[in-house]
């Protein structure tokens, strides 16, 4: 099981520019989307701070985030990347699992991945990730590279969001359409 530490979790700028997205979607009644807690048992905790020094994972969780969009229920993930991949280790079977079922039930799923290197934000859709992570399977390529994200997917700063990820997620799902 992974352990939490005070160093905290990685993801966490990524995450907090997502939180304050979808701050911004709930104040303007877009959308609204919740971080799903991972489930921690605590190992240490610091009496005098009342803080959690050490903690284990209880469980795998699913996904960060869970919502509906005017009637469209989403559910994706945050990752990173300070390469010019993102290498598939960072995504847990039981995560493509539950998003593939989220969408055998009508939602859409995705990935809201950052390159730090370029400091570009891109949605990557689960039909896109689900390919690379089969062919991984397969012994194939273990990271997606940078170049099989779609620009057109790039998630930009506008109209007062810090990372207006639904303006994408209406880009892609007009091109299925």
């Amino acid at each position: 099981m992974g352990y939490w530490n005070t160093r905290g979790l990685r993801g966490s700028a990524l995450e907090e520019l997502i939180n304050l997205t979808n701050d911004v979607y709930k104040q303007r009644h877009v959308a609204i989307i919740q971080k799903i807690p991972t489930p921690i048992t605590p190992v240490e905790i610091d009496k005098k701070h009342g803080n959690i020094s050490r903690a284990y994972f209880d469980h795998a969780s699913t996904v960060d985030y869970i919502g509906v969009v005017q009637g469209i229920p989403i559910c994706f993930d945050a990752k990173e990347t300070t390469e010019t991949r993102l290498p598939l280790q960072n995504v847990h079977p039981h995560q493509i699992e539950f998003m593939g079922e989220y969408e055998l039930n009508g939602g859409v799923a995705f990935l809201l991945v950052w390159f730090k290197k370029t400091d570009e934000y891109f949605l990557l859709p689960y039909k896109v990730l689900k390919s690379y992570w089969d062919n991984a399977q397969a012994d194939g390529r273990k990271s997606i590279p940078y170049s099989a994200f779609d620009h057109s997917l790039l998630i930009t700063n506008s109209k007062g969001c810090p990372l207006n990820y639904l303006e994408t997620l209406n880009t892609y799902l007009t091109m299925e359409e």
